[in-house]
């Protein structure tokens, strides 16, 4: 039977896209695998995905050196930049990559460049490549090196955990609000959203890590548009509160400068919310025609978008389009689709 690793080290940080990504692909992969599948976590997460798959336990020490007497017939680093790799010149390897978010972050060229040689070595290692959206697939082929091995895009999927019965979120808002939620970090671009409470009563929820420098930008937006009183940054909420602010929100908004796929969007969706989003990197890929998109970040033009996306949403009725849209991404098929590039490195 084959011997398949899942590199899940990232787990160790939790409350962020690449924890869920790994917990649910693992659980996917988990219920259709005829293969043996063995993960490779920290060892303070213990046996996540429960007693039946085999685990290698993570230590820093494994950078430069990976001792480990299974043999594996293919090794997933679903970390683009991951330092843990196996030397066994049996074992095929696929990389995931996520994004190329360093080029529209405003780093130095330096940066840039360092990040951009370790995601080449990487790349210059394995035997197969998987992008998780068109637009990082068109980014890789412009920046990097593949030399033409398979690069193939295997969309995320989206698990919504429902909560039917909470009613109790750490804050519950008073009036009708947009929510965000997102590490809260300058490529999210936040700071732009205070703008679409003027005019209205609508409040502004935002949930995820936080920045605290990137938090006092956000705060110096809402106070110069006179709506202090009406943001809410939370920070970091658990899975039954962000249920809550998906299924209760006016309107979903997210205006990223740099993603990869944005799982948030996808998660909102599944409530047939009206979403709005930027027009940058890979959320047009994303939310297809169902979502409204901010092509400028001037105060003015965002009202406007919003807006006329809101009287499109209250005259045309779109959520089950919305919520159909949602349900294309499911992990089944993503994982069903990382099967099939294991056992055809195997075969």
């Amino acid at each position: 039977m084959a011997h398949i690793l899942i590199d899940c080290e990232r787990m160790k940080y939790p409350n962020t896209g690449l924890y869920t990504y790994c917990h649910e692909l693992g659980q996917a992969l988990l219920k259709k695998a005829g293969e043996e599948l063995c993960f490779y976590l920290p060892k303070k997460l213990g046996k996540h995905f429960g007693t039946t798959p085999d685990y290698l336990w993570q230590s820093s020490l494994h950078k430069f050196y990976l001792p480990h007497q299974q043999h594996f017939d293919v090794w997933h680093s679903t970390y683009q930049t991951s330092p843990y790799q196996t030397r066994s010149t049996r074992t095929r390897r696929v990389l995931t990559i996520h994004d190329l978010n360093f080029l529209h972050e405003a780093k130095s060229k330096a940066k840039q460049e360092k990040y951009m040689r370790r995601l080449q070595k990487n790349v210059n290692q394995v035997d197969h490549i998987v992008a998780i959206s068109e637009f990082v697939k068109q980014e890789v082929h412009q920046h990097l090196d593949t030399g033409n091995k398979p690069l193939q895009v295997i969309y995320n999927g989206t698990t919504v955990h429902e909560y039917p019965g909470f009613d109790t979120p750490v804050y519950k808002p008073t009036r009708p609000f947009i929510f965000a939620i997102g590490v809260v970090l300058p490529k999210k671009n936040f700071h732009v959203l205070p703008c679409l409470l003027k005019n209205n009563d609508l409040e502004l929820v935002i949930a995820g890590q936080i920045n605290e420098a990137y938090k006092q930008k956000i705060l110096q937006e809402a106070a110069l548009h006179g709506i202090s009183d009406r943001i809410k940054l939370l920070g970091a909420v658990p899975a039954d509160n962000k249920y809550w602010y998906l299924k209760n929100c006016y309107a979903f908004a997210f205006p990223s400068l740099a993603e990869g796929f944005g799982l948030p969007v996808i998660e909102a969706m599944h409530f047939g919310k009206p979403i709005f989003l930027s027009d940058k990197t890979s959320l047009p890929e994303i939310g297809g025609k169902e979502a409204y998109y901010f092509n400028s970040f001037e105060p003015e033009s965002m009202q406007k978008v919003f807006e006329a996306g809101m009287h499109h949403y209250q005259t045309t009725h779109p959520a089950q389009a919305i919520i159909d849209r949602a349900n294309f991404f499911n992990w089944d098929d993503t994982a069903a689709a990382y099967l099939s590039v294991y056992r055809g490195l195997i075969n």
